[in-house]
């Protein structure tokens, strides 16, 4: 049976600790290793929303089985882009980070409306 948390969390500069604070709380009782990982990830696409989105956003926390899917959502317009920074920016790593540290990862869009989340699975 899947277990699902979701909450709504205000953009603010605040917004990435709120993000990590919550799904700590709710993976109470995972390995800590588990959980330092999840709210490594949730924080850089939470700096993500907080940099490119003017709306709050919404984590989400699924558990299936031993499967966790978390997903960071936010109803502000543009897209999101996959970056190659060089050794010299200090920003566009978030989704690097994500996309090695996850099972999978990936992007959906609303239709005919603005927002988007950006969601990843791994293991506990």
């Amino acid at each position: 049976m899947a277990c699902t948390s979701r909450r709504r969390i205000p953009n603010t500069p605040a917004a990435p600790a709120a993000a990590r604070r919550y799904v700590g709380e709710v993976l109470a009782g995972e390995r800590d290793e588990v959980v330092d990982l999840v709210a490594l990830m949730v924080s850089e696409l939470a700096t993500n929303c907080v940099l490119y989105a003017d709306s709050d956003l919404t984590v989400s926390v699924e558990k299936k089985g031993r499967q966790l899917r978390v997903d960071v959502a936010d109803d502000g317009a543009g897209t999101v882009t996959l970056r190659n920074p060089g050794s010299t920016e200090l920003t566009g790593r978030g989704l690097r980070i994500v996309e090695q540290l996850s099972d999978k990862w990936g992007v959906c869009t609303r239709r005919g409306r603005d927002g988007k989340s950006v969601w990843f699975t791994v293991r506990s």
